[in-house]
């Protein structure tokens, strides 16, 4: 392929302001930027790590020609990925009169806010779910806020201020939605298809111009860090102090964030946020909404990606246990080289992966069920939102005319050094009834697939108990004559 033109600074917007930089660090914060280069300090610094929302921005970018705008935690997001795209902080949410936001004087009316702290990102989260719904309901207030943490006032104030928004002003005479078409075009002009190289050493990093860009380049540097959400890179840098240089910067590559659904079969792009896999996902397959709203906040859903959590081999990560139920396959890619294999054969050990020099994850390839299976897929954690998994346990069953197993798939995360299928549990009910029984010895069986570790989240005793009941539960709910109850709190009021 013809080689791209190079440029040698990164552009965006933030909030009014054109923005053009040729000295950033590969590991430099958009939050570190904001408060440190342009004194922008609504924008705060709570954990680091993408937990508490304090520092929550809106990153508007091109989706297929529209602009989406979604909430990001600036404290993991490297400023060299914001390329093209449009930065909104609180500040930019002040009215030419001085008169306060909608949103800010829901906040404010409703004492929504006590020592101040959380609030810009409150208000920034709720800005963004009133962009998109101007009157939610709780539960889509509660989902929006995740991601948001705060000490003082308990939520009750700030649920009843997200209600009453759209009280104090219409979505159609905010300002983002003024300037929209003004802004589309500039970042639509600004996309000229060239790679970004800037800096050299600890602070090189490089923006490709496209997919087959991106292949050609990271061929040539396979030690470079692969970026896409950086919600697992993002730590690497401000807990642990990594180098992350030279660092290639994928996010804004359009051919990977693309899901396609055809001949029985759904192709998600690796670079495929969490949110925008949501929709589709749970569509096709409806339990995997459930799951994928369970994994961080919004802001961590709109920047994680699918290929992300599979290429970082986490043995906690919570899409690989319910990919490899349903019989997932990986796309692999070096320069122009692909090959395929199945996703549970690319776990090999801990922190180890069947994945060559050079090669990167392209797209994953999932099997939609068969009419009359059965899938399943349950997340144990400490806290119900935005916690790390303690075990998951995923299932796919079909059985056959005479009620045996024709077909079972189980796979478990957190309970071994990689996602892992239990082959022992499995064996123990194919061509077996569906029945208390036989699933009873398939518990007994996990014993010889696992030997679960201990650690903050969990007991290696609780592991082995929560894969044992997981396994029951899926009986219960798909083949014992009477069905387990789940209600909701928001069903139960």
């Amino acid at each position: 392929m013809p080689m791209p033109a190079i440029r040698h600074h990164i552009r965006f917007l933030l909030n009014g302001d054109e923005i053009a930089l040729t000295e950033v660090r590969a590991d430099e914060t958009l939050l570190d930027f904001l408060r440190l280069r342009r004194s922008l300090v609504g924008t705060k610094e709570g954990c680091a790590e993408g937990d508490c929302g304090a520092c929550t921005v809106l990153v508007g970018r091109l989706s297929n020609g529209e602009l989406v705008y979604e909430g990001v935690n600036a404290c993991i997001r490297f400023l060299g990925s914001l390329d093209g795209c449009h930065v909104v902080t609180v500040e930019h949410l002040k009215r030419p009169d001085g008169s306060l936001h909608p949103v800010q004087q829901a906040l404010v009316d409703h004492h929504g806010s006590q020592c101040g702290f959380c609030t810009p990102g409150f208000v920034m989260g709720l800005y963004a779910l009133w962009m998109r719904t101007p009157k939610p309901t709780e539960r889509q207030i509660e989902t929006a806020l995740q991601g948001n943490l705060c000490r003082c006032t308990g939520y009750e104030p700030i649920v009843k201020a997200a209600k009453a928004i759209s009280g104090y002003g219409r979505v159609a005479d905010d300002p983002l939605v003024a300037e929209r078409a003004s802004v589309a075009a500039k970042l639509a002009e600004w996309r000229d298809g060239s790679r970004v190289e800037i800096g050299e050493g600890a602070e090189r990093f490089i923006v490709p111009a496209s997919l087959d860009d991106f292949a050609e380049v990271y061929a040539a540097e396979p030690d470079a860090t692969i970026v896409a959400g950086s919600t697992d890179v993002g730590l690497w840098v401000t807990k642990h102090f990594r180098e992350i240089s030279p660092a290639i910067f994928i996010g804004g590559l359009h051919e990977l964030r693309r899901v396609e659904r055809a001949e029985g079969q759904l192709t998600v792009g690796a670079g495929v946020s969490y949110s925008d896999a949501r929709d589709v996902l749970a569509a096709a397959i409806p339990a995997l909404g459930p799951l994928l709203e369970r994994i961080g906040g919004d802001q961590v859903r709109n920047m994680g990606t699918i290929g992300g959590n599979i290429a970082n081999g986490s043995p906690i990560g919570d899409t690989p246990p319910p990919l490899i139920a349903l019989g997932a396959t990986l796309t692999l890619r070096k320069g122009s080289t692909r090959r395929s294999l199945p996703l549970e054969d690319f776990f090999v050990d801990y922190g180890k992966q069947d994945r060559l020099p050079g090669e990167f994850v392209e797209s994953i390839v999932v099997p939609l069920p068969a009419k009359g299976s059965h899938f399943a897929a349950y997340k144990i954690s400490k806290r119900r939102d935005e916690d790390i998994t303690a075990a998951l346990g995923a299932f796919y069953l079909a059985l056959a005319r005479d009620g045996t197993v024709a077909t079972i798939r189980i796979a478990y995360g957190g309970m071994a050094a990689t996602p892992k299928r239990a082959a022992a549990a499995e064996a123990a009910l194919a061509g077996q009834k569906w029945n208390e029984a036989n699933v009873e010895a398939a518990m007994d069986a996990l014993s010889s697939d696992f030997t679960p570790i201990s650690d903050m989240r969990a007991s290696a005793e609780y592991r082995m108990m929560v894969a044992r009941n997981l396994l029951k539960r899926f009986f219960l709910e798909t083949g014992a004559p009477k069905k387990p109850t789940q209600v909701s709190r928001y069903e139960a009021a």
